[in-house]
């Protein structure tokens, strides 16, 4: 018997809502079996990566140049940074490690903790230079057309001012001033630790020396300011070379990247990082290849472009491209004390089952959906750039953005 025409209507609209049903239910299935797959990883990694804390004791004894450079950030100092540093040099051995500290005209407290911190190390016999100096940022910036060189530029503003990154390059490489000196007296270090003014611990220092097995160009933690937003934007790119998706888990556009974070790897392979504690094999700082932190030339600066010290460096070392450079999710660092605790909460996964569902699907919208064009507006100045002159060549175009960062008395703008 042949079904009426309204009870074909209804037969169909119940077989589509009984489709759209079950396609809800699995889309839903799906996810969740996702989330908890993938939650599951970071819960085991992590109680892995606690049951190999007893085995450290076993690890290769390597030496250790501690670099690092300081401003106006005595809390952390006084609070964390110092008795983590002397935890350090205790940990490896003052036969074992070099600190190289530089402190750059703060007007707060850093002066003074940094005293404390350089006679606490004195007392322990560690080799050291703890420096401090009074050359604020009002006296880079007033200092008589004479004396100004390269960093200089003619900005929007209408006057001559000094670039924010060939003063930081210039300070970075004040930090490993002894490492070429020493070395050339026949004393060497595996490693140089750079660490920033966070709060860490001796596990997270010895969790990133252990980063892809110790075999990188270089291994960076993960640093946050106000979590869940990670904080240094300007350094980090990921294996393509692109800047962050998003700010928030999981981070990455590229697929590598975002993968080895996802499956919360140790070993997170990107094109350059930072992001507060960095530790680098020695060597070529001391090579012939004399690596150095540097900025972008001026003459690439004047086309309003600029990049970070600490991504060129990766663009520069020559150990990037067969050893790699590696963030590593298990380390995370905080510029204060609440945004440590915050990553690092306890009984329980850093990233939640629901962090783990927004955060997928929000990095998969902006990948499908959100598109700019700041890559096209880099890559057109440096070709008009590479025009001007013979010779203009720029190795580290992945770390340039679209700004101009100059120095002011009480720290830096755009211009």
């Amino acid at each position: 018997m042949l079904l009426s025409a309204a009870n074909r209507l209804y037969l169909r609209r119940l077989i589509r809502w009984r489709t759209t049903r079950v396609v809800l239910f699995l889309f839903f299935l799906i996810n969740l079996l996702d989330v908890l797959r993938i939650h599951h990883q970071i819960v085991e990694g992590d109680r892995q990566h606690l049951l190999r804390r007893g085995s450290r004791a076993a690890r290769p004894r390597e030496r250790i140049y501690i670099a690092s450079m300081h401003w106006n950030n005595a809390q952390v100092l006084k609070d964390y940074w110092n008795d983590a540093v002397i935890e350090l040099t205790e940990t490896f051995g003052a036969d074992n490690v070099f600190v190289s500290i530089f402190e750059s005209g703060s007007w707060d407290d850093s002066k003074e903790a940094l005293r404390e911190l350089d006679a606490e190390l004195a007392k322990r016999n560690v080799p050291r230079r703890v420096e401090v100096s009074d050359t604020t940022h009002k006296d880079e910036i007033n200092k008589a057309d004479e004396d100004r060189g390269e960093g200089w530029i003619d900005t929007a503003r209408g006057k001559r001012e000094l670039r924010r990154i060939p003063y930081l390059a210039r300070l970075r490489n004040r930090t490993i001033r002894d490492l070429v000196e020493l070395s050339e007296k026949g004393v060497t270090f595996d490693k140089v630790l750079f660490l920033n003014d966070v709060v860490f611990t001796i596990d997270d220092v010895l969790t990133l020396l252990d980063t892809n097995g110790g075999n990188y160009a270089a291994a960076c933690s993960l640093d946050f300011s106000k979590p869940p937003l990670y904080y240094d934007t300007f350094a980090l790119r990921d294996i393509e070379g692109y800047a962050h998706a998003m700010q928030t888990w999981p981070y990455f556009g590229a697929s590598d990247s975002r993968n080895a974070l996802v499956n919360h790897m140790d070993a997170v392979p990107v094109t350059s990082c930072w992001n507060g504690i960095v530790v680098m094999p020695a060597d070529p700082f001391v090579s012939s290849t004399k690596l150095r932190f540097r900025a972008v030339s001026d003459s690439l600066a004047a086309h309003h472009l600029e990049g970070s010290e600490c991504c060129l460096i990766h663009a520069d070392n020559p150990l990037s491209k067969s050893k790699g450079v590696y963030l590593n999710p298990r380390v995370r660092v905080g510029y204060n004390y609440p945004a440590y605790a915050a990553t690092h909460p306890p009984g329980r996964s850093w990233v939640s089952t629901w962090d783990i569902f927004t955060g997928l699907w929000e990095n998969r919208i902006r990948r499908w959906t959100t598109w700019t064009f700041d890559r096209w507006v880099v890559r057109s100045r440096v070709r008009r750039w590479e025009k001007e002159k013979s010779g203009n060549r720029e190795p580290g175009e992945f770390c340039l953005i679209n700004e101009m960062q100059v120095l002011v008395e009480n720290g830096w703008a755009h211009v």
